[in-house]
């Protein structure tokens, strides 16, 4: 397949009128294939960010792009003071592959870390212990931009000019657990944690570690959440991350992303214990989990449950796990490690993200970044072998790219 096709409309002018938070790339695209973006110039680019893991069963998919014009056709918004069938329906299905009981919609990842975070702290206030309100999290982690979020991961780039820090979040040190242990005492409400941290650096916590976490908050009478927006809905090879080890279920989790497909919806996962607090009129959202977000968020999960898609990421990602161990052989002055888990996969670099991104693009392969001087490939997760393959040629040629301009511009070598 070509990388070009014809020209179809221009590109788009930069805007005055969007508020400057991003820095975006001079790239514009107007449909998509499978793994495939299509720029308005023509352009045909590999896509392994996938709306940042968003995108898990592929641009345009066939069957949720039917079910959208389908609610779309009958019902799009009615608000939660109603009785919203497809919220029962969904809820029944993710509480079915999973530890959850009862589940809370949203409309973004960031929301239902909100969510999490009022359900642990009220958890404790129904048990007669209102001074448990302290959330442990860990350094690396993001669990979103609002203002608890930003306090939960601790980033003091996302909390520079918002205000001092809010009370009742605390920081661990990411895999200390001697550290954490002594962090717990009796105002801890939860610990918060990415079973795979995404733009952490794409650090993958042991499976022993997870294990040890759950029987410290059991000896405590701590809650335990897991961010799994990113990491979840078998990214990792198996439904949620954190299933890969024995004995770590959570009390809560938060999903996103995949839970749509691409279509804005989230979700607040918990026990029936750990909920107890959250009754009538504790917590709410105007759009969460509307008729349109519940169609498709219902078609994705029964697609992203099916055992098949299960192990198409396993082989995929051992694919990309031989494949990349052997150009970190071959590019050791370009690449310094491989990290993460199933098909959220992280390369550590020794020249500059952001170059390397970009010599990515320029051979049309998409890449994300990422802490601590990686870049991510979160490729959708029907991505086939073919794909995979031809996404590691790409890769390699960046690699040499790359080598080649840390050869002219020596003094950015290990930025």
């Amino acid at each position: 397949m070509s990388e070009k096709t014809a020209p179809q409309t221009p590109a788009p002018v930069p805007s005055d009128h969007i508020m400057g938070v991003y820095s975006r790339t001079p790239l514009a695209f107007e449909r998509g294939e499978g793994a495939r973006l299509y720029t308005t110039d023509g352009d045909m680019y590999l896509d392994c960010v996938a709306g940042i893991a968003v995108n898990a069963l592929g641009h345009a998919n066939p069957r949720l792009t039917q079910v959208l014009k389908d609610q779309a056709d009958k019902l799009w918004h009615v608000s939660n003071i109603y009785t919203i069938p497809g919220q029962e329906k969904l809820a029944a299905k993710l509480c079915a592959e999973t530890f959850a009981d009862e589940v809370f919609f949203t409309n973004s990842g960031t929301e239902a870390i909100e969510c999490a975070i009022k359900t642990a702290r009220k958890y404790h206030w129904a048990r007669g212990a209102p001074e448990r309100i302290d959330i442990i999290g860990f350094d690396g982690s993001f669990h979103g931009r609002t203002l608890a979020a930003v306090n939960a991961s601790g980033n003091a780039a996302y909390l520079e000019g918002f205000g001092p820090p809010m009370p009742g979040f605390v920081q661990a040190k990411f895999g200390d657990l001697e550290g954490l242990k002594a962090l717990v005492g009796p105002t801890t409400a939860a610990i918060l944690l990415e079973p795979v941290q995404g733009e952490g650096g794409a650090r993958s916590w042991p499976d022993a570690s997870l294990t040890a976490i759950r029987r410290l908050c059991d000896e405590t009478g701590t809650l335990l959440i897991y961010d799994e927006i990113q990491c979840g809905l078998g990214r990792t090879g198996k439904f949620f991350a954190y299933e890969w080890a024995e004995d770590a279920a959570p009390d809560i989790v938060a999903i996103a992303k995949a839970l749509g497909g691409g279509f804005p919806v989230g979700a607040c996962l918990a026990t029936a214990e750990a909920g107890r607090g959250m009754v009538a009129g504790s917590h709410g959202s105007t759009y969460g989990g509307n008729p349109l977000a519940m169609a498709v968020g219902l078609a994705a999960v029964e697609e992203l449950a099916k055992p098949a898609l299960m192990d198409n990421v396993r082989e995929v990602a051992g694919f990309f796990t031989q494949q990349l161990s052997g150009l970190k052989d071959r590019f050791p002055d370009v690449v310094r490690d491989i990290r993460g888990r199933g098909l959220l996969i992280g390369i550590q670099l020794a020249t500059p993200n952001r170059e390397f991104m970009q010599h990515a693009r320029d051979q049309h392969l998409l890449i994300a970044g990422g802490g601590d001087n990686c870049v991510r490939l979160l490729p959708p997760l029907n991505l086939t072998v073919a794909e995979a393959s031809e996404a590691m040629a790409k890769l390699e040629r960046a690699c040499e790219a790359a080598r080649a301009q840390a050869k002219a511009t020596p003094e950015k070598v290990g930025a």
